[in-house]
């Protein structure tokens, strides 16, 4: 199912035999892939197959469910996310997260970015927390156009605005994984569109995993793409092979609109 490593781009996350369990319920069965750095990988399958479930696995999201039982192996960069001495709160400061629907904090847009730099103590002062700001505006693609008003609410931003200002919050803590839960599904064509050139580009310095529920979108920003289906990982490989040779016939299925 997952390629030998050797073939791949440098390797950033390593799962093996990774299940999820929501009391009795079993959502996650015996998942392992290899998701490479500086890449974008997208989770594609239909509602409920589990896609979103794996994503919150990476940064631990699924400890915060109570009746949530994670079993199995989660390695970042050689180191098991999942170990005791390992804290949960550190590790999403280093594996960023974009939801489906922009959530902005009820700051101002200043406030927004330096809120993770200030909380993790990333900033020696006042200026160096300016930097940091501005920095991850610039990469969110969104200084331009907000830099006359830091001082404003970011919940006054348009839709795509406010997903790009979650994104800069999320990079702010200078992350190397950046997870997005469906990031444009409740945005127009056009801010759609921003957001997608701009994973392009963060892909350059981060590891991104994308939950799309487009499959058009998996394919137009994607370099690997892994098929979820009732909780299982059907396949995983080069996007341009998911997408046109599909070795398990459940993957040609999906793609093909005969089922999801």
């Amino acid at each position: 199912m997952t390629e030998s490593i050797s073939t791949m781009a440098q390797l950033k996350i390593s799962a093996r035999n990774v299940e999820v369990h929501y009391g009795d319920t079993i959502a996650i069965k015996d998942v392992s892939v290899d998701i490479p750095a500086n890449s974008v990988t997208a989770f594609i399958g239909p509602s409920g197959c589990g896609k979103s479930t794996f994503l919150r696995c990476l940064n631990r999201m699924n400890d915060t469910i109570n009746i949530c039982r994670v079993t199995g192996d989660i390695l970042i960069d050689g180191q098991d996310i999942y170990d005791h001495n390992v804290d949960p709160v550190q590790l999403r400061a280093m594996v960023g997260m974009v939801f489906q629907k922009p959530n902005p904090f009820p700051k101002s847009i200043y406030d927004n970015v330096a809120y993770g730099p200030k909380i993790h103590g990333l900033a020696r002062n006042k200026a160096d927390l300016g930097d940091i700001v501005e920095d991850a505006l610039r990469k969110a693609a969104l200084w331009n156009e907000v830099k006359d008003r830091l001082g404003s609410p970011g919940t006054g931003l348009s839709g795509g605005q406010q997903q790009r200002l979650c994104i800069a919050r999320a990079i702010a803590t200078s992350p190397e994984v950046l997870l997005m839960d469906e990031p444009c599904s409740a945005l127009d064509p056009i801010a759609t569109a921003q957001i997608e050139e701009l994973i392009d580009t963060l892909r350059q310095n981060y590891c991104v995993v994308i939950v799309t529920h487009s499959m058009h979108q998996a394919a137009r920003i994607s370099q690997k793409t892994a098929f979820f289906h009732l909780g299982n990982l059907v396949e995983y490989g080069d996007t341009d092979q998911i997408f046109t040779t599909p070795h398990d016939t459940r993957t040609e299925s999906y793609i093909t609109g005969r089922i999801g």
